[in-house]
This record gives C-alpha cells, sequence and structure tokens, in this order.
C-alpha cells in the first residue's frame, strides 16, 4: 500500500511540475504531455509560455494570425492545412473571432 501512495504521489507530483512550466498573460493555456491549447485574447499583449517557448500573439489580418514564437516571427493561416513549424513546435491557428485566438501547439518528436 505504500509503494502505491508512493507511486501516486510521485506521478501527481511529475504532472504538476510539467503542466507548472506552461505560464501565460492575456492567455488560456490547456496542456497536456505533449500538446497545448492556447485561447488568446486579441486586443491585448497576450502571450504564453508552451512547452518552454514564448508565444506571443502580435496582430490578426482576416483568417492568418502573426505570431512571435521565441523570437521568430511567423505567419499562420486558420486550419489545419496552415501548420507552421517554428522553435521545434507545430503551431495551428483553430479559430479565430473577434474576441480571441486559439491555437493548438504541438512539441517537435
Amino acid at each position: 500500500m505504500r509503494r502505491r501512495l508512493a507511486a501516486l504521489a510521485l506521478a501527481a507530483a511529475l504532472a504538476g511540475s510539467v503542466l507548472a512550466g506552461c505560464s501565460s498573460e492575456g492567455a488560456d493555456v490547456d496542456c497536456n504531455l505533449n500538446s497545448c491549447t492556447v485561447t488568446m485574447d486579441r486586443g491585448v499583449d497576450a502571450s504564453a509560455s508552451v512547452l518552454g517557448v514564448d508565444v506571443k500573439l502580435q496582430s490578426v489580418q482576416g483568417q492568418q494570425v502573426t505570431l512571435d514564437v521565441e523570437g521568430n516571427t511567423v505567419t499562420v493561416p486558420v486550419g489545419a492545412d496552415g501548420s507552421t513549424q517554428v522553435a521545434g513546435l507545430t503551431v495551428t491557428v483553430q479559430s479565430i473571432t473577434d474576441d480571441q485566438v486559439v491555437l493548438q501547439v504541438t512539441g517537435g518528436n
């Protein structure tokens, strides 16, 4: 029983440390082990640290989003066909509304 409790405590601590690596300002971040959904507010300096990489929303023009990803400026169109690889991540714009931009950020293999 003690081993089982210790294993559960260790697993909880490791999961907490993985998720604690994500932070944001003007954004909500929901992560699992190698992927995050990032919902960024428009009209503010929205940014997030995702999977160890800093992502900042720079602008939105029509159906394209310009991001600063770890110092690299990239423009990503909405949809899976517009996925962009940058700084070891794959970034996909899932949706754009008047208030928010939703990104899917996946770690490299």
